[in-house]
């Protein structure tokens, strides 16, 4: 298939979910990936396409502005360009196919035109926080055996004692390191399709480590490129959106929401670069910007909400959550202030998005939606390993009979993990949810979070949920504590919200606040007071809490308040 016919067939899917908003069940029932044929290249075959074709191709594709107003803006075909050069210049120092290049840079320009050179020489990209150390680096570098490493001059230092046989680039000047603005001097001759099949490698993504080691994601040239289509439709990305996601390079719902799902909208990337997070002027921004769409971790939403939102900004139109579960109190706000329905789905970096509430469906109050099309989930009941066929409750699983083309290969050089997570006929997400009469499903929480008390099931979420409606509750954690009597009992960590004190009052007043929202098997029976573990992508570390249980905690308990004793 040539890469005209690898476009026209790409597009065409594309061009069907558009048409389909707002008609989800039609979407799902009719929906079909594209036929690619034997070779594609996403940055060739479709985003150089776009930026040669499309008559707008002299618009924004990507906007990034800084805490002190400076911006930096490329249209479709400067970085079609810009890309062309920096492969040229790429290839001149060794980069060939299938070499795997470490890729840690910031949201800068830097970042977008480099993605797009590699994947144009069908070489694999290793996205990587810039957060990392040393210690991190070394893992990554042991484990991903980069060819390549590309960082900011900055960040150099952090490689002197990082052992491995790879080159090193850099932006901008650093003794050792080849500079890659060089590129900008070559002239920008387009380059030559890679040749690469759809089921060559492309992406190498570290998880996050919630609970164990993180592991190395295997992703194809078409399991993100294409599989984000479907992403794009959950998002309601629309030609000539502005679209502002919140969430760092490195990690995976960055892909996601800032750069294949708007690039295959043919919509604008908007970036808003700050050091320390400021409700006011992100407000601001959204509305300077006209933003169209708008995605952001639950964690914005709810400094969001702390603040003042304002009026809606006049050119929103969706706003999403992603990255945990949105609490129904966070919705209510936003839909409150806005008119706007905040939706939600869920995903994993394993995946694009699987389940989610599309524009102008049905929302109902706690659930993260429906199948999303061209993604078959399906919950498995744990002690059966059988499709759950009603109302009830399991484990959300692939089904890996109709392989959706959105799943990783597997993980990199880990037989026993890729086949503990494809074991049974399904792809097992580690999560569990409940679905209803309507197909909707709703969280309840990570297989290793769910734990009993009083032989009642107890979901994390739900008396999370709860207790972040207290207005002195920024965040909370709840695992199982030991009790002699009921094995284990709900146990919350709290980080506490501006103006609030850890004190014998704010535990009373959360303890007795949830003692009358929740039901009684439910009942949060010991309170901490805590700064919340969390990754470096910002989920929290359940597992290092409930590791906590096993030694002694300043902890208050409900039996040391008479009025909570009953």
């Amino acid at each position: 298939m040539s890469t005209s016919e690898a476009h026209r067939a790409y597009k065409a899917s594309r061009d069907q979910l558009l048409a389909l908003r707002g008609q989800h069940v039609r979407a799902v029932e009719e929906f079909r990936w594209p036929d690619l044929g034997e070779r594609f290249n996403w940055a060739v075959d479709w985003f150089d396409a776009v930026a040669r074709d499309n008559a707008d191709n002299d618009r924004p594709a990507l906007v990034i502005v800084d805490e002190d107003g400076s911006a930096t803006e490329r249209t479709f075909g400067e970085l079609s360009r810009a890309s062309d050069r920096l492969a040229a210049w790429f290839a001149a120092r060794g980069v060939r196919k299938g070499h795997r290049v470490l890729l840690m840079l910031g949201n800068q320009v830097e970042l977008w035109e480099t993605m797009l050179a590699i994947m144009k020489l069908g070489a694999v990209i290793m996205p990587t926080t810039t957060a990392l150390g040393p210690a991190d680096l070394t893992d990554r570098i042991t484990r991903g055996e980069p060819r390549h490493v590309v960082c900011n001059a900055a960040d150099t230092g952090k490689f002197a004692d990082v052992p491995g046989d790879y080159r090193r680039f850099s932006v901008g000047p650093a003794a050792g390191w080849q500079d890659l603005r060089e590129a900008a001097a070559l002239p920008a001759t387009p380059v030559e399709h890679p040749g690469t099949a759809p089921g060559d490698p492309l992406l190498l993504y570290f998880t996050s480590g919630t609970t164990t080691r993180p592991k190395l994601v295997e992703h194809t040239q078409v399991s993100y490129p294409a599989g984000h289509l479907t992403t794009m439709y959950w998002l309601g990305l629309w030609p000539g959106d502005v679209h502002l996601n919140i969430s760092s390079p490195g990690w995976a719902k960055h892909a996601w929401s800032c750069f294949f799902a708007p690039w295959i909208a043919e919509a604008t990337i908007f970036v808003y670069n700050y050091v320390r997070f400021d409700p006011a002027a992100l407000l601001h921004q959204l509305r300077e910007r006209e933003v169209s769409t708008f995605c952001a971790p639950p964690t914005v939403w709810r400094m969001l909400i702390n603040a003042d939102l304002g009026d809606r900004p006049a050119h929103l139109r969706e706003v999403i959550g992603a990255g945990e579960p949105l609490n129904p109190e966070v919705i209510d706000r936003v839909r409150a202030a806005w008119g706007l329905t905040l939706r939600d789905g869920f995903g994993q970096t394993e995946t694009t998005a699987q389940v989610g509430n599309t524009p102008e469906a049905e929302v109902k109050p706690g659930s993260m939606g429906r199948p999303l099309p061209g993604v078959p989930v399906v919950l498995v009941d744990p002690s059966s390993g059988l499709v759950v066929t009603g109302p009830g409750e399991g484990e959300i699983c692939l089904d890996l009979a109709r392989r959706p083309l959105t799943l990783m290969t597997g993980y990199l050089a880990d037989e026993v993990r890729t086949a503990e997570a494809m074991a049974g006929g399904f792809y097992h997400t580690g999560d569990v949810a409940s679905i209803d009469e309507a197909g909707y499903l709703t969280y309840i929480g990570r297989t290793d979070d769910v734990f009993k008390a009083s032989d009642y099931k107890i979901s994390p979420f739900e008396l999370e949920s709860v207790l972040i409606e207290h207005p002195a509750v920024a965040e909370a954690a709840v695992v199982p504590a030991p009790d002699p009597v009921r094995l284990a009992v709900p146990k919350a960590y709290i980080g506490l919200a501006p103006g609030h004190e850890p004190t014998k009052e704010t535990a009373l007043s959360i303890l007795r606040y949830a003692r009358e929202n929740l039901a009684p098997y439910q009942r949060v029976r010991r309170l901490e007071f805590a700064d919340l573990p969390k990754t470096i992508s910002g989920k929290i570390r359940r597992v290092e809490l409930r590791a906590r249980e096993l030694d002694p905690a300043t902890e208050w308990r409900d039996d040391q308040f008479p009025d909570l004793a009953r």
